[in-house]
């Protein structure tokens, strides 16, 4: 009995060695997951509307009743031009259509006094053919006179500048006193409306048949789709701006040049976080793969003749199993074809691995550990 005890310890012994000595792995479940891709440019912001404030008319500045840089409304007075000019030409016009039409009515009485005379012969052909004229002559000289006091007016209204669109006004181009208008310096200030942006970035012109394999119309929206391709941008602090954005815009034609086509997507900015003219990190919505099965990219081994992944058996075995990839996106990994969902994989220790070899699983293993990181990819 001594030696069947001593036989069975060291059995015993020799199974938990055999069992030290397998290949430590770490493994995971193969998932479904929904998968969202993105394409990443360099785009630039500019303002959803800029306005150019101008002079008119000329005059010398009288007035800025506006504070640099503050928001303003439509139809906001914003400067006043010397008007005094153009008051002494609309009392002119004024004056000079009330003669004419004073003349209209001399000329009117004339040819009502004139036409009975000439039906009793009383009159001849040349004397109604004069009234007539003068009449008509008349009435000719009423229109010109409205049109010339409706134009006096008009440029009487051009001396009170005011704001085309509601938006933030920049700081004044001219001081006052200055004289400006169509001969002089006409640009007195600039408005933007920024509470709502364009962002203009590029797309080759592979993005773009990329996007048509995937069903997508870039500027046009598809409500039959449950998702749309929206935007973000990253800011200058590199966090992510909290609006998305959606593309409304995209060039009918590439450029033969650079090989690309000009994007535009608008983007709410209710507190001016974005400022017109700056730089920014855009990302675009292109894709969105319902239930695909995805792995950690560090699972995945690449060499010449494909990508594997090790897959484990039942009997703690693993099978070296080849595997059409997709779309890679930090750091996961769409599998095509290949694997299933609810397959156990090697996550970690897979460079100790050769096909059919028996492994002991331990998936407290640390990234970090030096012994245990996973093999650099082949190629």
């Amino acid at each position: 009995m001594p030696a069947l005890g001593l036989l069975l310890a060291a059995g015993c012994f020799s199974c938990k060695h055999t069992e030290k000595t397998l290949p430590v792995v770490s493994t995971e479940i193969v998932q479904r997951d929904e998968v969202e891709i993105y394409g990443e440019y360099v785009g630039r912001v500019r303002a959803h509307r800029s306005v150019e404030v101008r002079a008119r008319v000329e005059g010398y500045l009288e007035k800025m009743l506006f504070e640099e840089g503050s928001q303003v409304t439509k139809n906001q007075l914003l400067f006043v031009i010397n008007p005094d000019q153009y008051k002494a030409k609309v009392d002119k016009a004024r004056a000079q259509l009330k003669k004419d039409e004073a003349q209209e009515m001399k000329a009117k009485r004339d040819l009502e006094r004139i036409r009975p005379l000439h039906e009793q012969n009383a009159a001849s052909q040349l004397d109604l053919d004069n009234a007539v004229a003068a009449y008509e002559t008349a009435v000719a000289s009423v229109a010109m006179s409205k049109a010339d006091l409706a134009q006096a007016e008009l440029e009487l209204s051009f001396t009170t500048v005011k704001a085309p669109i509601s938006g933030h006004i920049s700081e004044s181009q001219v001081d006052l006193g200055t004289l400006v208008g169509p001969g002089a310096k006409s640009l007195l200030a600039t408005i933007v409306e920024s509470d709502t942006v364009r962002i203009d970035f590029s797309m080759t012109a592979l993005d773009y048949l990329k996007s048509k394999e995937r069903n997508v119309d870039l500027g046009q929206q598809d409500e039959s789709r449950s998702w749309q391709p929206y935007v973000t941008i990253t800011l200058a602090d590199n966090t992510v701006y909290l609006h998305k954005g959606m593309v409304d815009f995209a060039e009918p034609e590439v450029d033969p040049k650079t090989g690309t086509f000009s994007v535009r997507a608008q983007m709410p900015n209710p507190e001016r976080e974005i400022l017109p003219g700056q730089f920014t990190k855009v990302k675009v919505l292109l894709d969105v793969i319902e239930n695909a099965t995805v792995v950690p990219t560090k699972a995945v081994i690449i060499e010449k003749g494909g990508a594997y992944i090790y897959v484990m058996r039942r009997d703690s075995t693993v099978e070296k199993r080849f595997i059409e990839l997709g779309p890679e996106l930090e750091n996961r990994t769409v599998v095509e074809r290949g694997l299933l969902p609810n397959e156990e994989i090697v996550t970690e220790g897979f460079h100790k691995l050769s096909p059919g070899m028996k492994v002991r699983i331990d998936n407290a293993i640390k990234e970090n550990d030096p012994d245990d990181a996973p093999a650099p990819i082949e190629k």
